[in-house]
């Protein structure tokens, strides 16, 4: 593979910026197979240089995927204008500059969050026309009615006349207000729209699986682990 910048290296794969990286090298906390590098402009290979700054490795990958079980009162945003943003639950060492909530949740919502730096990848998976299945948990306040299960397969109409795409609907045996929903797009607030159009209300709702990417149930609330690569071969395909 072609060799790059050290400085572009850690930068894409970090949070620091090029100027940081050229001081903390001056300094000699970054390393390069065990020894240290005073010029961050030296060109290596990123797919064989051992790299590390101030003692952390940097991984080789380009891009980090990362599932979190986002816990409610944690917005998905970048910053806190809104309240306490979801990147505060990931640690700083597995965090880029670029990263960012791929598919929102709401404060109030529960569940499975993908956490990435790969917006090429975020896009396609968001699409509608990508049809990635997002499957939501929900809890109504009113009992599901049977009849649902025909008006989400035929398309849901939305009190602003907007229709949605077929979604598949269910109950959850053995209780009265408790249901799993598909769908494979991203309308603002679109589940709770979609209840509210028929006359119901979600109280409850946590999002249990994204494409092919399942939530551990051992992930406990505000916890994450990174995408096997196989997730993210499925999801990129």
């Amino acid at each position: 593979m072609a060799q790059i910048r050290l400085d572009k290296f850690i930068s894409e794969r970090t949070e620091y910026t090029r100027s940081q990286i050229k001081q903390l090298a001056a300094k000699g906390s970054v390393k390069v197979d065990g020894t240290a590098v005073k010029r961050a402009d030296v060109k290596i290979d990123p797919e064989t240089a051992a790299v590390s700054v101030c003692g952390t490795e940097i991984s080789a990958q380009r891009y980090r995927y990362i599932l979190l079980n986002k816990p409610e009162g944690y917005v998905c945003s970048t910053n806190d204008n809104d309240g306490e943003s979801v990147m505060k639950l990931v640690p700083p060492e597995m965090r880029t500059k670029n990263m960012f909530p791929a598919g929102r949740l709401d404060k109030d919502s529960l569940g499975a969050l993908l956490i990435t730096d790969d917006g090429g990848l975020a896009h396609r998976m968001l699409a509608p026309k990508s049809h990635v299945p997002k499957i939501y948990i929900v809890k109504l306040d009113r009992p599901f009615q049977s009849n649902y299960v025909d008006l989400f397969k035929n398309g849901v109409a939305l009190k602003d006349n907007e229709r949605c795409l077929p979604a598949k609907v269910k109950s959850l045996e053995n209780t009265e207000n408790m249901a799993f929903i598909e769908i494979c797009e991203g309308k603002y607030h679109q589940v709770k729209r979609m209840f509210a159009a028929l006359g119901n209300k979600v109280v409850g709702l946590h999002r249990w699986r994204i494409g092919n990417v399942e939530l551990d149930e051992s992930l406990e609330e505000g916890e994450f682990r990174p995408l096997t690569q196989e997730e993210i071969d499925n999801l990129v395909k």
